[in-house]
């Protein structure tokens, strides 16, 4: 795995043997970047990756000096991974790194985010679960993405606050906007 741009451009890393997540490809994630360069300004963003494990999204945030940047994974290898890569490449100061179910997070989580991507294991059931607790609570920004990585096997038009797919390869990623909010403004007489 490398950095794609900013200021690790070509770094490489790679977790140690064993290790418990599956990191996005590189030419998936050159593709999202290419997608988010000439979609929205990353400038001073908040940003959420959930299911982060390797840190893959996260650092490329990160070496861009998008914001600030909020990675979340349960598992203590991925969370280390990521403490120590982002103090030895000196990125720390952007990124907080939390150990937490991304469940649990999400309901106590006070702030909300101008980009949320999530890439939780592609076996597992819960992508539904997951659209429906970002996009119905207040996680999201109004004028906020989210980005769910996923495998080619899975579509998700149904769902709330859908915009469009891109595929790379076997992974996909789905866009959501935050649903628009409509006002029940009584007229007074």
């Amino acid at each position: 795995m490398r950095i794609i741009s900013g200021l690790l451009k070509k770094q490489r890393f790679n977790p140690p043997k064993g290790f418990p997540s599956r990191p996005t490809t590189d030419f998936a994630k050159e593709g999202l970047f290419n997608i988010l360069d000439n979609e929205i300004s990353m400038f001073d963003m908040d940003i959420l990756d959930l299911c982060a494990g390797t840190g893959n999204i996260s650092f490329e945030f990160a070496s861009r000096e998008a914001g600030k940047i909020t990675s979340v994974d349960k598992n203590f290898k991925c969370v280390k991974f990521m403490k120590d890569f982002s103090k030895k490449h000196g990125i720390s100061e952007s990124m907080n790194v939390l150990k937490a179910d991304v469940f649990k997070f999400i309901k106590n989580s006070h702030q909300s985010y101008d980009l949320i991507f999530a890439d939780p294991p592609f076996e597992d059931k819960l992508h539904v679960d997951l659209i429906k607790a970002v996009m119905e609570g207040d996680l999201l920004k109004e004028d906020g993405i989210f980005i769910l990585e996923h495998s080619k096997h899975n579509k998700f038009e149904d769902q709330i606050g859908f915009e469009h797919s891109r595929r790379y390869g076997h992974v996909v990623f789905s866009f959501f906007k935050h649903p628009k909010i409509e006002s029940n403004l009584k007229v007074v007489k």
